[in-house]
């Protein structure tokens, strides 16, 4: 989802595409696991995502919901986070050694930090957010390899469709005089379309997305 914020604060200034090089890499994380406390809710995962997750680890969305996952309203709609514990608000995949424990499945937030997306013109560029990450030294590496994503322009259009359907969806939501119980309603169909709803193993994952996606924009009118 869209967040306000001032790039010049944020960024060093630059957008970055897949094949540019950035200075992202922190030689593993050794030592560090930052990144992976005081996140409160913001890691908010797509529908690949959870995909990725409940095919990677054999388990379904609601299993999850049980101790790793958790649903906040973000925009007038309820989508699932990445959830934490205790004081330090450690993610629940967080080792006691700070290392994660899902790293080949891990989040599309998770996997390009400390990069972040920058959204205009229904296109999207990656940003460096430079106060984010206190690991250092940092090396150069190449966008692409550092997003470590299979199919990664399918995966980029993806991540385009989906966050401007919620973004129509939710300005269509705001702008809706038909009362809270309606916003829920369409607000609890998304949430079980796209998570709840299994994904089937075999099965690419795209196909079965854009099959549901275009259901629900005939659905919801979208």
């Amino acid at each position: 989802m869209d967040r306000d914020i001032d790039m010049k604060e944020v960024s060093d200034g630059r957008l970055y595409g897949l094949r540019d090089m950035v200075k992202a890499d922190c030689g593993g994380c050794e030592g560090c696991s930052d990144c992976c406390e005081s996140m409160g809710s913001t890691i908010i995962l797509d529908p690949y995502d959870v995909w990725r997750l409940t095919t990677g680890l054999g388990t379904s969305f609601d299993e999850l919901l049980k101790d790793k996952l958790e649903l906040n309203v973000q925009e007038g709609l309820i989508l699932p986070n990445m959830k934490t514990d205790g004081e330090s608000e450690r993610c629940g995949f967080l080792s006691s050694e700070g290392r994660c424990t899902i790293h080949a499945l891990r989040p599309g937030l998770c996997r390009i930090f400390p990069l972040g997306r920058y959204y205009e013109n229904h296109s999207f560029q990656y940003f460096l957010q430079v106060h984010e990450c206190k690991k250092e030294p940092k090396l150069k590496v190449k966008v692409q390899k550092w997003i470590d994503t299979p199919d990664v322009k399918r995966n980029e259009q993806f991540i385009l469709d989906w966050h401007y359907f919620l973004k129509d969806l939710s300005a269509r939501l705001e702008a809706s005089e038909t009362g809270g119980e309606y916003q829920k309603m369409v607000s609890l169909y998304i949430l079980k379309s796209f998570y709840q709803k299994p994904w089937e193993p075999g099965r690419d994952f795209y196909e079965q997305f854009y099959q549901r996606l275009e259901e629900a924009k005939g659905i919801l009118k979208v």
